[in-house]
């Protein structure tokens, strides 16, 4: 959420959108020259290049008929676009919806950034462009934490959240966020 609600151009490499982890690659596997120089050392860049994962679909995920360069993650039947692209509590599915308010709001792309006090583990700020402004709130801990922007008088509603379910929830001065949430929220300066 941090990376698509700051100004900039936002680098998203494949996989990050559907969660992808860094899979193990065994020593006879390794095609990365710094790993194959310094065997070992975990130096090497290989376990983050592995094959995309398109769907579960035994043996390379929709990603090769042939061998692939790299072993496929062992979770891909379940971490894949197909699955992904039809659950709207994916993490694909924040991605898309994250980058289509991106798109649509210049605030959020080319807005004034404003960074509010930290609090705890919450982090905040808000992105405005003269038409719209945004809080932007991130539990960056694993414990339910209460958020009151210094105004104390916010209001708005949540566009988005890592939590789907909280998605159009009003709020006035304090926002709940669970452990490690991230919310997108429309503030309503009327």
């Amino acid at each position: 959420m941090l990376l698509l609600t700051l100004r900039g151009t936002p680098t998203i490499y494949y996989g990050d959108e559907i969660g992808m982890r860094d899979t193990p690659v065994p020593p006879e596997r390794v095609r990365d020259t710094f790993e194959r120089n310094v065997p070992g050392r975990g130096f090497g860049r290989d376990p983050q290049c592995t094959p995309m994962q398109w769907d579960g679909r035994p043996p390379h995920a929709g990603f090769t008929d042939g061998e692939p360069w790299l072993p496929i993650a062992p979770d891909h039947a379940l971490v894949n676009v197909a699955s992904e692209a039809e659950d709207p509590a994916s993490l694909l599915s924040l991605y898309r919806d994250l980058l289509a308010v991106r798109r649509r709001e210049r605030a959020l792309f080319a807005g004034d950034y404003v960074p509010l006090p930290r609090a705890g583990d919450l982090s905040a700020f808000v992105r405005g462009d003269g038409s719209s402004r945004w809080l932007v709130v991130l539990n960056l801990g694993a414990n339910d934490a209460a958020y009151r922007p210094p105004d104390g008088g916010a209001r708005g509603e949540v566009v988005i959240s890592t939590y789907p379910d909280r998605r159009g929830e009003a709020f006035h001065g304090t926002v709940t966020r669970r452990p490690h949430e991230g919310l997108l929220t429309r503030l309503d300066d009327r």
